[in-house]
């Protein structure tokens, strides 16, 4: 049915996109006036659309239970009363009246940044009702009407806009009757500059003024800033959307232009009407109008892809054009359903809160996230482009054609998504050996979240709106990716791929929970997938898999293993509550390193495994391709073997990585010293993988962290440079002739490693190839540029914070922007680090941009009390500017590297006096890992001095 979907949607879209007709419109006619007439080309197909909603409509949802599923209390630290009460304010939206289709127009000025707009929407009122209940905020909504199914309008009794609760609540009297009618409104608004709902993004026109597009960014309850509507996942529905823009100016929406007419009134506007949408969320619609270049191409089977891009940088965009143009028909054939739509449009924006947004049809991208310039983009930003890329496109089935009942099931579009891309990735580009790269930038940032007290289910209650952008985290992205990856390897990729089918095929056009797609997925395997993943998706944590005793008995390895929860703090070990996991183990061994030797699901809290043919000398790995997500404890007589199997590089680069990230969270949890990762660490000094030393790399950047705290730091950074000393030299500074992408990648993380160790010979180059770069004489690569960058101001003065400014204030690249930006918070001069943070919240550096300005700040030890003060000088000009989102990134990265109680206690009085809706849960995290930093100091700092005193 799908195919043939598709085929209709693009034969719809061959109608002419220029209007030939001529409107007879007085001048004065208003917007209002002028939706009473009609335009005779823009006639619909409405035997295409009633197909549609007949499938929508003719079979009710029924989730896989008559009931979501309860959150556990005690598993989610919420109490029932706190539940309760969260429960006790919010509704959603009575369910007696839905949208079918809204007819929705609108008319943004982009020189008063003000819009109009109104809609006539086609309801289904399901019982009789005296109200009908709508999202709406930031709006003025008026000359509302109902006209029921004999054609008689209603005018309602009263209407009320709620801006707290977000509600626009009509009265009507008498109560509607059963059956189909319509809603008119009218209303306005304002293009906001808060990045979120209907807003304007500010750019340089050609001589330097600034200009405004309007732009959108709905997810995940911000369409109701736009336009009235149900703003809820669950309420889908057609669109039809007509757009009135300056004729200079690019109109862009989710399907293709249907028509363009004059507008009457004013010559130098335009009518835009785009083709019906499929049935879809609100969070999903999108409209741009704006100044744009484009390039454009095709897939194989004849999607046409567009990349936008601002002004003059088109070429920028024919990477992401090529990386779409291959990853549609990827997942047309994996997933076993073509993509639906006629079109594709990629679009940068240059002001975007989050790095892009799955816009059925039209994704939109934060320019760093889409472009990629030949003589100016690193290989790390284009290999971040091809990632992003896939991810979004990923969305257009798993969570465009099929989307999650509510916000509790986020992870279900962007778990899964996290998971996808990474197999996108590797098919287009296996050079970049991403799936080793997945377990240093996905895996362990969720192991490292949800080993804290206050870390949340996969699946947790959402309640108030504000609650939803707290959930746009590293559980559900990057927790939600690695259980789904550790179940593809365990029901394989052929029963994977068909369950994925079976999912999608029965519930494309409508909603799910997450029970829906195990049901699929047991469906296909044979396998009790519901079963095993609940007790991952409905507990916060994963478990430590411990090895507590290890016998040989022939050439037979006899291991007692044990799973308990691990917590990062040890002091919650022995908690009384209740958690068990159903663990797919694996094991590998050292006669086939590579090769999983034995398979097991571990069900219960202790476990006896035999692993056959394993002589005495040879090792035996838990977990080999760090696919399970858990950590592993072994006996100090097993990681012996492991030693010499990681100098020699026997053991595969997954696996090395993976015993010294699972030893460096066992010391930061007290259970192994500082001191044993310091000397397991020298075991990598002749490594050569990337994603190896990036590993190792943020393992030291942790511990340098906390070792600022401490009277031997210097003795610290002099071990991090011995780690580091031979890879250096071997990389050298200079590119090799036909290296590849991760030997580049590798260059630039050891590079900048050196100088957070203050190697002065590593300043001493960054400072004469920066002098360099600034006369115009050489240009430095955009691989080394970070590095230098930073080196140059470790010692900086004011000349060359200046100097750095000015590279900052004349280039229009974002990716080099963000270069300076992240490289601001090496300087250690407290009265420059002023200076700097009062530019990162100036009119010069873009909202999005402010966050990573602060970051970059408070990664050092004076630098963090240094932004920790300025961010509570200026809280009110944080809470009233910035996204909940950016605002929870910044008291993330600035607050929970303190070591103290009192920083800790500091820091919880602020935020009870000063609320920051969205970021509450955050600031909790960021609270205990004070205190988790504190006990980890006192606990390891004698020993961890007395190891690092010869150096």
């Amino acid at each position: 049915m799908v195919p043939h979907l598709r085929a209709l949607i693009r034969s719809i879209s061959k109608v002419s996109r220029i209007s030939s007709c001529r409107s007879t419109f007085s001048p004065s006619l208003t917007l209002s006036q002028w939706n009473n007439r009609t335009c005779s080309s823009c006639y619909r197909n409405t035997e295409f659309n009633s197909h549609l909603i007949k499938t929508y409509f003719s079979t009710s949802f029924v989730p896989s239970s008559q009931s979501q599923p309860r959150f556990d209390s005690n598993l989610g630290n919420m109490s029932d009363e706190a539940e309760q009460q969260a429960k006790e304010v919010f509704k959603r939206l009575p369910k007696s009246v839905k949208p079918i289709h809204y007819s929705l127009k609108l008319k943004p000025n982009l020189e008063t940044f003000a819009f109009e707009g109104e809609q006539n929407v086609e309801l289904r009122v399901d019982c009789e009702s005296t109200e009908i209940c709508l999202n709406a905020v930031d709006l003025k909504v008026f000359d509302i009407s109902w006209k029921d199914s004999t054609g008689k309008v209603h005018i309602p009794k009263q209407y009320t806009l709620n801006e707290k609760d977000e509600i626009l609540n009509i009265q009507f009297e008498p109560a509607l009757s059963v059956g189909l009618g319509s809603l008119k409104m009218s209303f306005t608004g304002v293009l906001n500059d808060k990045l979120k709902g209907f807003y304007r993004s500010k750019y340089k026109g050609p001589n330097g003024e600034d200009r405004f597009n309007a732009v959108t960014q709905f997810e995940a309850t911000d369409a109701r800033r736009a336009f009235p509507c149900w703003d809820e996942p669950a309420l889908k529905a057609t669109f039809d959307v007509t757009l009135i823009t300056p004729k200079n100016r690019v109109s862009l929406s989710n399907m293709p232009v249907k028509c363009v007419t004059n507008y009457c009134g004013d010559e130098n506007l335009q009518i835009v009407h785009f083709e019906r949408t499929p049935i879809m969320s609100t969070y999903l619609l999108a409209f741009i109008i704006g100044e744009f270049d484009y390039l454009e191409g095709f897939t194989k089977d004849g999607i046409q892809c567009r990349v936008y891009t601002p002004v003059g940088k088109k070429e920028q965009g024919r990477f992401a054009l090529d990386v779409s143009t291959r990853v549609l028909p990827y997942y047309n054939d994996y997933f076993g359903i073509s993509y639906p739509l006629p079109k594709m449009d990629l679009v940068a924006i240059a002001d975007f809160s989050s790095g892009a947004m799955e816009n059925w049809g039209l994704v939109t991208y934060r320019e760093t996230a889409l472009l990629v310039d030949e003589k100016e983009s690193s290989a790390t930003s284009r290999q971040w482009v091809a990632i992003v890329v896939g991810h979004e496109l990923a969305h257009q089935w798993f969570g465009n054609l099929v989307t999650m009942e509510w916000w509790t099931h986020l992870w279900l579009n962007e778990g899964y998504a996290t998971f996808v891309e990474f197999m996108c990735v590797e098919h287009l580009f296996p050079e970049y050996d991403i799936w080793t790269q997945f377990v240093t930038d996905t895996h362990n940032r969720a192991l490292e979240l949800d080993c804290l007290k206050n870390s949340h289910p996969i699946e947790v209650p959402v309640n108030q709106p504000s609650e939803v952008d707290e959930i746009f985290d590293d559980i559900s992205y990057s927790k939600g990716g690695s259980v789904i990856r550790m179940l593809h390897n365990f029901i394989g990729d052929i029963d994977f791929k068909k369950g994925m089918n079976i999912y999608l095929t029965r519930h494309q056009y409508s909603n799910t929970f997450t029970e829906d797609l195990w049901k699929a997925l047991a469906e296909a395997s044979s396998k009790p997938v519901g079963e095993i993943m609940t007790t991952w998706t409905k507990q916060m944590g994963f478990p430590l898999i411990e090895v507590q005793e290890v016998k040989q008995e022939g050439n037979n390895r006899i291991l007692t293993l044990s799973q308990q929860k691990f917590w990062a703090d040890p002091k919650l070990k022995s908690t009384h509550q209740e958690y068990n996991w159903m663990v797919p183990l694996t094991f590998s061994t050292g006669s086939l390193p590579g090769k999983v030797a034995h398979k097991v699901l571990m069900d219960k809290e202790f476990l006896t495994v035999t692993i056959e043919d394993v002589k005495p000398e040879q090792w035996v790995k838990v977990n080999p391709g760090v696919v399970g997500l858990y950590r592993v404890h072994y006996p100090s007589q097993v990681l012996a073997q492991f030693i010499p199997a990681i100098k020699s590089k026997e053991m595969p680069p997954l696996d090395r990585l993976g015993l010294a990230d699972d030893i460096f969270a066992l010391v930061q949890a007290g259970q192994a010293t500082t001191g044993d990762v310091l000397l397991l660490l020298q075991a990598f000094v002749d490594e050569d993988n990337y994603t190896v030393w990036s590993s190792v790399s943020n393992i030291l950047g942790k511990l340098n962290l906390l070792m600022s705290y401490t009277d031997f730091h210097s003795s610290f950074k002099s071990y991090g440079r011995i780690i580091f000393t031979e890879i250096e030299k071997k990389l050298g500074w200079e590119p090799q002739p036909n290296e590849g992408h991760l030997q580049a990648m590798l260059r630039s993380l050891v590079l900048n490693r050196m100088v957070s160790f203050d190697n002065k010979e590593t300043q001493k180059e960054a400072k004469r190839r920066f002098e360099l770069h600034i006369s115009k004489k050489e240009t430095i690569i955009p691989d080394l540029r970070s590095a230098v960058y930073k080196g140059v101001l470790s010692v900086a003065d004011q000349q060359t914070l200046d100097s750095m400014l000015k590279l900052y204030r004349e280039t229009d690249n974002q990716e080099e922007q963000d270069r300076v930006a992240r490289a601001l918070g090496a300087i250690k001069a407290p009265e420059l680090m002023k200076q700097v943070l009062d530019f990162s919240i100036s009119t010069e550096v873009r909202k999005q941009d402010t966050v990573l300005v602060l970051i970059s700040v408070g990664m050092s030890k004076d630098g963090r009390e240094l932004a920790w003060n300025f961010f509570k000088d200026n809280w009110k000009h944080f809470k009233d500017n910035y996204p909940s989102q950016h605002v929870a990134r910044v008291i993330k990265y600035i607050i929970e590297d303190f070591v103290t109680e009192e920083k800790a206690l500091e820091v919880e009085a602020f935020f009870r006096d000063h609320e920051f809706p969205g970021t509450e849960r955050t600031v909790q995290q960021s609270i205990e890992q004070i205190s988790l930093n504190e006990a980890w100091l006192k606990r390891d700092l004698v020993q961890a001095k007395q190891y690092l005193k010869v150096y």
